[in-house]
């Protein structure tokens, strides 16, 4: 009895954006003309890619327009290569193997599948955001500067007014001991000139 069977990895993480799906298969039968392809959904309803060849090696490959993806064929397995893939296209991707002619057609039954999960890559967000933060904290440190030397300008200038007139106002008083007139002698030193109480009257 002819028959097909096929074997794939269960997940596959992509981070660069390409990927590799392995169809392993293994075929009893008379065929000379075969055809694999990668289908993706569960119910394989989008075909990526084919690759058909024949028993001199001769093959073919074509992709869907929507995908970047080529088939190669060697021995007993098909690999198929994607590249460029966006998060959208994280699916379940299956491989069909076809025994096209001789008679009679045979192909796989449908296989468990390969789960390609497709992570959005982290500088596409983060890159633009990042010139942002740093031109406004060179722009509010040139705005601190500029404050912090205006106001040591005035506080100087304002120092500099103040010990001025501190200068000009400041009085001499002379701090002698005098007496009152004819009290000279109640207890007063003889060297204490006579206290002047008409000097004080305004």
């Amino acid at each position: 009895e002819n028959k097909i069977l096929v074997a794939q990895h269960p997940l596959l993480i992509v981070d660069n954006k390409n990927a590799t799906v392995v169809c392993n298969y293994t075929y009893n039968g008379t065929g000379k003309e075969f055809r694999a392809s990668l289908h993706k959904g569960t119910d394989s309803a989008v075909e990526v890619c084919f690759i058909s060849w024949n028993s001199t090696n001769k093959s073919k490959t074509n992709s869907n327009k929507d995908f970047n993806c080529h088939g190669t064929h060697d021995k007993d397995k098909v690999i198929f290569n994607l590249w460029n893939m966006s998060v959208n296209q994280t699916d379940i991707y299956f491989c069909k193997i076809e025994a096209m002619y001789p008679p009679p057609y045979v192909y796989n039954e449908k296989s468990n599948g390969t789960v390609i999960h497709v992570k959005e890559t982290s500088f596409q967000t983060q890159e633009p955001q990042s010139a942002v933060p740093l031109w406004i904290m060179v722009a509010m440190t040139g705005v601190l500067a500029l404050y912090s030397m205006l106001i040591t300008a005035v506080f100087i200038t304002y120092w500099q007014k103040s010990k001025k007139n501190m200068y000009h106002h400041s009085d001499y008083m002379n701090m002698t001991p005098r007496h009152p007139p004819h009290q000279k002698n109640k207890g007063y030193p003889s060297y204490a000139p006579t206290r002047d109480y008409t000097a004080y009257r305004s």
